[in-house]
Order: structure tokens, then C-alpha cells, then sequence
């Protein structure tokens, strides 16, 4: 990088610290930002800057919004006693984009990890306690990934809401559509068969 000017070095290092990007890809970026319209860079200044003042936390599911609460806990249409939870706004999203869902969220903003000094105060896990306890909800739905990581984090909340008036259900894992048995790990299989279910 010594061969760029400061000003390029600077920006190649602090692309280097977006998560995904290496030096090369960071070069590359910072090679288009330099060659590219004043207006486009001007506004993708601004929108970065006003992602850090406008964004914030909802206060009822700990997604990402920019008003109090977000538009899915907002939306009247929605199903407030179906709760789904989840690791990350992307997980939310992803759910979202399934348009197989019409319930509320609750984000845990992590996942259980002992190793990396994650434990359950670290997430939001006494929040969704409180909530099962609190309001008027009928099932909370607990779809965390199906890593080491998410199982225990989902194993301690299924712990933690039972026994308890409201119904814990966990999401089905196995054989994704067109997949073919030979190339499915044996994890997933092993999930796909313990979720068998009758035809």
C-alpha cells in the first residue's frame, strides 16, 4: 500500500476493517470511490453518517429501526402472540423475505458461546423471559441456528420458558427443497429424520 498516497492508505485500511473485506477488495473499493462521481461519494458519506444518528434500537423486539419501536412491532396486522426468535436483524429479515411468517420478533443480538465469554446475561434472553411472562403470548417460536452455538442457546431458552403457560416450539431442520440425500451433511440428515412427519 506504500506506493498510494496517505489519504488512499487510510481508506484502504479502514475499508480492511469491514467484515468480508480483504486489502485487495479494499484496494479495489477505494480505487472506485477515487473514480467515482463526487455526488455518488458525497452521498455515500451521508447515508453512512446518518446511519449511525438514525438508527436505533426497538424497544419492544431489539431489532434496528428508526423510531421507537419498528415497523413490524407497529403493524397492527401482525400476530403480537406469536413470537419468533432470533439472533440478528439479518435472521429477522430472512424470515421476512420467506413471507412465511405474520407474527412479532425478539432479537437476542447474539448467540450462547462460552468460549468467547458469551454467557446469558450477555444476550437478550431475561428480556424474552419477561416478556413470555408478561404478555399475552401464545407461542414463541426459537429459530437460532443449528450450530453448536445455537442449539445451546435454544437447549437454555427452552429451559428457561419450561415449564410455563406458553408453547415452545423449535424451527424444523433437515434436506433443503431439490437437495439430494448423498451431498446433505449428517447433522442435517440426522435432524431431517428426527423431524419426520406423517403423509
Amino acid at each position: 500500500m506504500q506506493h498510494y498516497p496517505e489519504a488512499m492508505n487510510r481508506l484502504i485500511r479502514s475499508l480492511c476493517r469491514l467484515p468480508g473485506i480483504g486489502e485487495k477488495s479494499a484496494e479495489r473499493l477505494a480505487m472506485y470511490l477515487l473514480q467515482a462521481p463526487d455526488a455518488e461519494v458525497s452521498m455515500l458519506a451521508k447515508n453512512i453518517s446518518e446511519l449511525k444518528k438514525q438508527v436505533n434500537i426497538c424497544s419492544c423486539c431489539f431489532s434496528l429501526s428508526d423510531e421507537d419501536k419498528c415497523r413490524i412491532c407497529r403493524d397492527p396486522s401482525r400476530d403480537a402472540g406469536l413470537v419468533c426468535v432470533v439472533e440478528s436483524p439479518a435472521d429477522m429479515a430472512a424470515i421476512e423475505k420467506s413471507g412465511g411468517f405474520n407474527g412479532v420478533y425478539h432479537i437476542l443480538q447474539g448467540l450462547l458461546s462460552p468460549m468467547d465469554g458469551i454467557g446469558p446475561a450477555d444476550i437478550r434472553i431475561a428480556e424474552l423471559v419477561k416478556k413470555a411472562a408478561g404478555e399475552n403470548i401464545r407461542e414463541i417460536i426459537v429459530a437460532t441456528a443449528t450450530n453448536i452455538e445455537g442449539e445451546a442457546t435454544a437447549t437454555y431458552i427452552m429451559n428457561q420458558l419450561s415449564p410455563g403457560h406458553v408453547k415452545v416450539t423449535r424451527i424444523a431442520s433437515g434436506v433443503p427443497m431439490g437437495g439430494e440425500l448423498k451431498y446433505v451433511d449428517q447433522v442435517t440428515l440426522k435432524k431431517a429424520l428426527e423431524a419426520r412427519y406423517d403423509v
